[in-house]
């Protein structure tokens, strides 16, 4: 069947127009107005929270899922409130991870990291008060009028962003520093600490849609393959890539004796799986026809982006 491929630079203005929503939104949820009458909000801490989530960024997870609920039929502006609610997430991560503790980097996006800008211990709350302002988010009947999507949507983020997902795939990570890991050791944690929050994005998609199981199975696959892909892109990014041109420390992996998938196979292996896992997430889409070409799209811009 041929279908009508948008050209890159329509997926990139679709991203650039999503990430300026996502930030305006955000910047609501941020001000320093209290959301309940006995609630006091303090300055400093909003302020590293606005410092770890509206520092730029390309939103992909934010606009994976908004555009898998429009690719569904699905456009409300509780989709937004629940991209938001997934970039708190990442946002937190970003900024837990970048602590001494953990990668220990003073550069994000370009800019002095929430720990450099601030101090550790604001750093660590800030990113706890991410977490939970997500949830508040997520709990909140503007993002979707039924109890049930919004539970089932809670429960998504929790399990993927917690131990079994994003936190457990990080301690993987850290454990995994300096010493031979196996390849199927690799895969499970780049699964868990990167996969788990892109395949959810797609997955929420699909849950405020209210989809179907078939369109849900289509929709989990490609977020499988979108989250291994996006990690591959990062890891030969970080060997091929300078420091300016992605807006954090380049080398890392090598620095802290991480081993990835690159390290084991090498770049030109890594690129061939990548590129197949590409071919796979535009596979697997099909069954949506010409709904899926941003999302098709999508998965090209992820595996040849150059930060």
């Amino acid at each position: 069947m041929s279908r009508t491929v948008p050209p890159a630079q329509t997926v990139e203005t679709r991203l650039k127009a999503c990430a300026e929503d996502v930030a305006e939104k955000l910047n609501k949820f941020l001000t320093d107005e209290p959301r309940g009458a006995e609630q006091y909000r303090p300055q400093k801490l909003l302020d590293a929270m606005r410092h770890g989530v509206l520092n730029g960024g390309k939103r992909i997870r934010p606009f994976l899922m908004i555009e898998t609920a429009r690719m569904l039929g699905y456009e409300h502006p509780g989709v937004l409130r629940a991209a938001c609610a997934l970039e708190c997430v990442h946002s937190y991560s970003l900024i837990h991870d970048d602590l001494p503790a953990m990668d220990d980097d003073e550069l994000r996006r370009g800019k002095p990291t929430v720990h450099v800008a601030f101090d550790e211990a604001t750093a660590i709350l800030a990113g706890d008060s991410l977490l939970t302002l997500a949830f508040d988010i997520m709990a909140d009947e503007k993002t979707h009028y039924r109890a049930e999507v919004r539970t089932e949507l809670i429960r998504g983020l929790a399990q993927n962003a917690g131990i079994g997902g994003m936190a457990g795939g990080q301690c993987l990570d850290i454990e995994g520093e300096g010493r031979n890991r196996t390849e199927g050791e690799i895969r499970q944690m780049e699964q868990m600490k990167t996969g788990a929050l892109l395949r959810f994005a797609c997955e929420a998609g699909a849950m405020l849609a209210e989809a179907n199981a078939k369109e849900r199975a289509a929709v989990a696959r490609f977020g499988t393959c979108i989250g291994l892909a996006f990690q591959l892109a990062d890891d030969l990014l970080d060997v091929t890539a300078t420091s300016e041109q992605l807006g954090k420390t380049a080398g890392k992996d090598a620095k802290a004796e991480k081993a990835t998938l690159v390290s084991l196979h090498g770049i030109d292996a890594t690129r061939d799986e990548l590129n197949q896992l590409i071919a796979e997430a535009e596979s697997v889409l099909t069954v949506f026809g010409s709904k899926a070409d941003i999302l098709s799209a999508t998965a090209r811009f992820i595996a040849t982006r150059k930060s």
